[in-house]
């Protein structure tokens, strides 16, 4: 009776929650969350308990990357013994462990799979009714399990989780004298509150404040020098070349596509061996603001150095290549207010390479 509760009751939050409209599109951030919820047992048949038993649990969560989450916490549960063979007693499990998540989406709705390992304690003591000798035992030992469930954020703070796994873990059985050690597999059904920060925010944008004027004395008249000699030519050999990441790059990724090496070929290899006065060019490295700030840096610097050994793989002169990475420093457009998908299309122009010339030998 208690499971069809439970049951129901993630169905009816789930149900709930695909129909909020108002809630904001959340994308992966790399948030921190804390997961506090309940718990039902369906224990192993060797456990000799009762069914349906209701407990708890608390884990903290951390979202790694586009596809995977990383938790880990304890859970407990406490069941009644079977009644038909016992006279009184409890089976208590307590479990440590660590689990691994994959996403298949990180929109609102995101069903996933998830396995973990760690340690499960588990309690047996029961008094057998027909003879009065003591049942079961202490045993603490490994634990495994495996499972499915899904996630709905309402927004980017809170949301809901539910899972189905089966834990195996050890447990001693048998009376005094006749004991054994049994592995265990129980059946947990999960349903927790998502409690989520730590996630990078974009940066508001602020209305630039006029300055102060402040009274000047006049200044003594300048004394006239002469103009400094030009550096350079007068115009670029050619001009700067922004790649969208999305032609260099899979997601996430920073191994060059085939079509991305055919646009270096022609936008950036053809030229510098047609202008030798070229002679120092520099690439820089570009993300948008989805993700930690860290990662993306060494994202953008890996892409950057990339491109770098991609034009020297094609004859042309490492001593003439300066390879940088910007990270989400320097956006191009900013998204203000978009989130989830909408986000990450808004905010492709800012994740790109752009070659441009630094030094250029001045024309004889």
């Amino acid at each position: 009776m208690k499971k069809n509760l439970i049951g129901l009751a993630v169905a009816s939050a789930f149900a709930f929650a695909t129909s909020v409209a108002s809630a904001d599109d959340v994308a992966y951030s790399g948030a921190w969350y804390a997961l506090p919820g309940v718990n039902v047992l369906n224990a192993d048949n060797d456990a000799k308990a009762e069914n349906q038993s209701v407990g708890g649990f608390l884990k903290f969560g951390k979202e790694i990357s586009e596809h995977w989450d990383v938790q880990i916490g304890l859970s407990h549960n406490r069941a009644d013994e079977n009644r038909s063979q016992f006279s009184d007693g409890k089976y208590r499990q307590t479990l440590f462990g660590v689990d691994a998540l994959y996403f298949f989406s990180r929109d609102k709705f995101r069903p996933f799979l998830l396995a973990g390992v760690g340690a499960a304690r588990n309690k047996i003591d029961y008094t057998e009714t027909a003879t009065g000798a003591d049942w079961g035992g202490k045993k603490t030992s490994w634990m495994a399990n495996v499972g499915f469930g899904a996630q709905y954020l309402f927004n980017e703070s809170f949301g809901l989780q539910a899972d189905v796994r089966q834990v195996w873990s050890r447990g001693e059985t048998g009376v005094v004298g006749d004991r054994n050690t049994s592995t265990l597999s129980n059946t947990y059904l999960n349903l927790g509150a998502i409690f989520r920060f730590g996630a990078p925010k974009p940066a508001p944008v602020v209305e630039p404040t006029p300055e102060p004027v402040a009274a000047v004395e006049p200044a003594p008249e300048p004394v006239a020098e002469p103009a400094p000699a030009p550096v350079g030519p007068a115009e670029p050999a050619f001009e700067k070349v922004t790649l969208s990441s999305e032609v260099l790059f899979g997601f996430d990724k920073d191994n060059l596509k085939e079509e991305g090496k055919s646009a270096l070929n022609a936008d950036v290899v053809e030229k510098m061996k047609a202008h030798p006065e070229v002679e120092l060019v520099l690439i820089t490295g570009h993300t948008d603001r989805i993700g930690n700030d860290s990662y993306n840096q060494k994202l953008s610097e890996r892409r950057a150095n990339t491109v770098k050994k991609y034009l020297v793989s094609q004859g042309i002169e490492e001593s003439r290549l300066h390879a940088v990475g910007k990270g989400e420093a320097e956006p191009v457009v900013e998204c203000t207010g978009v989130r989830g998908k909408k986000a990450i299309e808004c905010l492709q122009p800012n994740r790109r390479v752009v070659v441009e010339i630094e030094v250029q030998r001045a024309s004889e």
